[in-house]
């Protein structure tokens, strides 16, 4: 990369400075082949960062100038004429078929089209039961004017004269390694062999064109926020034949200011007066469709947990088998109390014994409980 102070070759490839030469040409690779420009045609600096893992594994590859390196650093390589020199690529696909003896970007044959993902927000209730959601986006298809083949109704298709048809041209390129013969995709017919002799008006001769596509999509009961949904052969049209892509719906629960979720379990905080707690009621909770009734055993004490079974999400791998609903009760202390109210309270408390605040919990066993409330 085109940097003042080059980085230091270990941590471009990601080895450690004892690594041999096998680990090196490992990592190497794979860090090319992430950073190929078929794969990277999105970021701008995909041909810079290719070309500084190359220049660190030519480093590392050979062992006088890793040697170098290793005593003297970057201006050690400079000062003894070993610095990296990659004139001879013209391209960036010239620099990976050179390393790899591949073809590069050629296109030649049918290819798969590229997956498209799109993102569905729904509520939590929806989650729980299940929904149609449609969706509208845009994706590449076949050209509805030529069906694919690139001309213009009524024209012929005829084959390439620069490659004769076979779709590859042979080249020779200098690397820092030699010479490499390569093969690549014919520049004029893209690897195909063959072009409309007069280009689709529609889609200038590609094929292919970006159209606006809706479809509903079925979101399946107990569904969790984050989880995807994969669609075969709904994604962008293939190349020269080949299959359609995939389309990936990712799912987004909006939050539910009634529950939190925990697996397919949902929570929900029920404020209970303190005298109520005391005695012991049968209040509403809410649920995910309506509302249930809840037993409050009388002495009910701050965040202890109702549980309700099967009132929590449906299982998404589990037909039939539901979630729990899971009632956390927060005693609530009665404020701005009125003269009657406060003379009764006083009356209680005057009542009140150590035989009625005695409790069978040790003194760690309550700060565990107070500390995870």
């Amino acid at each position: 990369m085109s940097s003042t102070v080059p980085r230091d070759p270990y941590e471009v490839l990601g080895v450690t400075r004892d690594a041999d030469e096998s680990t090196i040409k490992k990592a190497f690779r794979k860090l090319a082949r992430e950073l190929h420009p078929d794969v990277n045609s999105h970021d701008p600096q995909a041909e810079d960062k290719f070309k500084e893992a190359a220049e660190a594994y030519e480093i590392l590859n050979d062992a006088e100038r890793r040697a170098t390196y290793d005593r003297h650093g970057h201006d050690g390589l400079r000062s003894g004429g070993m610095g990296p020199n990659f004139d001879g690529f013209g391209s960036i696909s010239d620099l990976f078929d050179a390393f790899f003896g591949g073809q590069g970007s050629a296109r030649g044959g049918p290819a798969q089209g590229d997956d498209v993902g799109i993102q569905v927000d729904i509520t939590l209730v929806q989650a729980a039961a299940g929904a149609r959601v449609p969706l509208s986006f845009e994706a590449i298809e076949p050209c509805g004017k030529c069906h694919g083949n690139g001309a213009e109704p009524g024209t012929p298709i005829v084959t390439c004269e620069r490659c004769g048809g076979a779709g590859r041209l042979q080249g020779v390129s200098r690397t820092p390694f030699g010479q490499v013969v390569r093969t690549v995709a014919c520049d004029v017919c893209g690897g195909d062999g063959r072009i409309a002799q007069t280009p689709c008006e529609q889609c200038d001769g590609r094929g292919r064109e970006v159209r606006r596509r809706s479809l509903d999509v079925d979101i399946p009961a107990g569904i969790a926020d984050g989880q995807r949904i994969r669609l075969s052969g709904r994604g962008h049209a293939g190349e020269a034949g080949g299959a359609p892509g995939d389309l990936y719906v990712l799912v987004h629960v909006e939050p539910d200011e009634r529950f939190l979720r925990d697996g397919d379990d949902l929570i929900t905080v029920l404020d209970v007066a303190a005298p109520v707690a005391a005695l012991g009621a049968t209040l509403q909770a809410p649920t995910i469709d309506g509302s249930t009734d809840v037993e409050i055993p009388a002495g009910t004490q701050p965040g202890e947990t109702i549980t309700l079974r099967g009132l929590g999400m449906p299982g998404l791998r589990r037909a039939g088998r539901s979630g729990n609903l899971r009632v956390v009760v927060n005693v609530v202390v009665p404020r701005r109390l009125s003269k009657d109210q406060r003379r009764m309270l006083d009356d209680f408390a005057k009542t009140v014994t150590p035989e009625n605040l005695r409790s069978d919990e040790g003194m760690v066993s309550k700060l565990k409980r107070l500390f995870h409330q």
